[in-house]
């Protein structure tokens, strides 16, 4: 019998990924602090994480007729991927990176990611254990 380990790894391989990709934008955001007319981004995690082909379990159902639709932007794309961070207070040049904003997304982007490499570390640690007969 095979293994997969697509299905093995679940989520995890796919979100440790696009936990680093925020991670490197986030730290872009805080290296361009003092570049005038830099626009700080950020990765939708949901969004990408639906882009990589990761179907939500959990996903929306309009059961009434007043309840709001989810309908692709004018660009026939739902909105997904790295997007433009809309700053509390600009600066005068036009910089919109905020830098206790940036530090805290960058301490949650590494601790989630932490997190996910922990879940693997488990998930590995089992696959081990079954294969040595629970040893």
């Amino acid at each position: 019998m095979a293994i997969s380990f697509d299905k093995a790894l679940g989520i995890h391989q796919p979100a440790l990924r696009i936990h680093e990709q925020r991670t490197n934008v986030i730290a872009n955001n805080i290296a361009n602090a003092d570049t005038p007319g830099y626009k700080a981004m950020d990765i939708d995690f949901k969004a990408a994480l639906s882009e990589a082909g990761v179907e939500s379990r959990l996903a929306m159902a309009r059961t009434n007729e007043a309840h709001l639709s989810v309908q692709p932007n004018a660009t026939g794309e739902t909105s997904g991927g790295l997007k433009y961070r809309m700053p509390y207070q600009p600066s005068m040049d036009g910089n919109t990176v905020e830098g206790h904003i940036e530090q805290a997304a960058f301490s949650d982007s590494s601790m989630r990611y932490q997190a996910t490499l922990q879940f693997l570390g488990g998930r590995f640690a089992s696959m081990k254990s079954i294969l040595q007969g629970g040893r």
